[in-house]
């Protein structure tokens, strides 16, 4: 699972080297799934596995070989209190990464491939760089939005390893709206959310990777209104607002990036396509 993509303008080069990253964690979770492992729990009873450390102690050397100095806030380093800037009370540097070595455990551990790997980097508050791999179902979506230029791109890397397709958003239409959302936390008020709108089809999937069926056009709508964590979404969202989507808090407003004193918590969030 591999690819490369020459020549390249320097705005993409980062993102070229940051899904190569991607890579390389997609690689280690795939063997250690391979060879089977030992479901733990964390203090918040969700499921963490051996993939998942293994992937964030590879991203973290790899990111730190790429971007120096750059702080790297990492699900499972957060979730042993050793993320930088957690507990101080302060927000990390206006630039720093969002990292979820496995977004979608549960997916990893069942049947599924709709698992990913998520990394975003935000600046000045806003996620301009993103990459969200799917390396059970070899799909790589990536994003960046820089004052040079952007794009959001999808690599088949099954059939065409060396190249990115182009992504975009479509308009949002009035109705029969195209709705994704999770296939294994989805709450009454989402449902609630979806049932006043003239839906015309729903898709459950597992990870960010719903934030990547809206960035290409094959959906309208994600909602989400449980609690989740920056790093399940700085990803998606770098994606999405490079293929011309937004993502945002529920009652419209901008959605918010290194907020330590929160844990990093985000209560809920909507994320569309392009504005009609």
């Amino acid at each position: 699972m591999s690819f490369h993509v020459t020549p390249l303008p320097p705005h993409l080069s980062l993102l070229s080297s940051l899904a190569g990253a991607a890579l390389k964690a997609g690689e280690v979770i795939l063997r250690i799934r391979a060879e089977g492992m030992t479901v733990a729990h964390k203090a918040d009873a969700s499921p963490v596995t051996a993939a998942d450390l293994a992937a964030e102690e590879l991203l973290r050397a790899e990111l730190a070989r790429l971007l120096p100095g750059v702080p790297v806030i990492a699900e499972e380093a957060v979730a042993q209190g050793k993320g930088e800037a957690l507990g101080t009370g302060a927000a990390p540097a206006g630039t720093f990464l969002l990292v979820d070595p496995l977004d979608g455990t549960r997916e990893f551990v069942g049947a599924s491939g709709e698992f990913t790997v998520n990394i975003g980097l935000v600046e000045a508050g806003v996620p301009s760089f993103g990459i969200v791999l799917a390396p059970a179902v070899n799909k790589l979506y990536a994003g960046v939005t820089t004052p040079a230029g952007g794009g959001a791109f999808l690599a088949g890397l099954d059939a065409h390893p060396d190249f990115w397709t182009p992504i975009r958003c479509r308009p949002v239409p009035e109705k029969a709206l195209v709705a994704v959302a999770s296939r294994s936390h989805l709450d009454p008020q989402t449902s609630a959310f979806l049932g006043d709108l003239d839906i015309a089809e729903s898709i459950s999937c597992g990870s960010a990777l719903k934030f990547g069926l809206v960035a290409e056009g094959r959906a309208d709508l994600y909602p989400r209104f449980g609690t989740v964590c920056e790093w399940d979404v700085a990803a998606g969202h770098a994606v999405l607002r490079a293929a011309g989507g937004s993502v945002c808090r529920p009652d419209g407003s901008a959605l918010p990036y290194g907020r330590t004193q929160e844990d990093y918590r985000v209560h809920g969030f909507i994320a569309r396509g392009a504005a009609a």
